[in-house]
């Protein structure tokens, strides 16, 4: 049986950075009293964001980070795209969670994408070997 630690690990790092996420945009409708949509409240609206950001960039390269795993892929690898998939989804949210600075938020957009890619790549070579 194969082992996915790996990914076991990043997958949790990442689900408790999407818990945050989300309790962020609830403590902020909290705050305004919006229960639907972002009711025009830019702050919300930034959370929903990150958190929407996160939700439709992390799982793609998770599952292809558990794939390669499972295919053998060398955890040298593996650990790079992990941290490299965290970093990038925490400046990306950092920037809209606080300053917006664009820097940071292209910056992981393009640390998560890299990740993304690569894994792509990987899964292709490993399948055509």
């Amino acid at each position: 049986m194969n082992t996915v630690s790996l990914t076991l690990f990043f997958a949790a790092c990442c689900a408790l950075l999407q818990c945050a996420l989300t309790v962020f945009v609830i403590i902020r409708r909290a705050q305004t009293g919006i229960d639907l949509m972002d009711g025009g409240d830019q702050k919300l609206l930034r959370r929903i964001r990150a958190h929407g950001n996160f939700s439709e960039t992390a799982p793609m390269a998770l599952l292809l980070m558990l794939l390669l795993e499972m295919n053998g892929l060398g955890s040298t690898w593996l650990i790079a795209f992990g941290v490299m998939l965290l970093l990038g989804r925490i400046l990306h949210a950092q920037s809209l969670l606080t300053n917006n600075a664009a820097w940071s938020r292209r910056g992981g957009m393009v640390l998560t994408l890299s990740v993304i890619s690569i894994e792509a790549v990987f899964a292709l070579w490993l399948l055509a070997r």
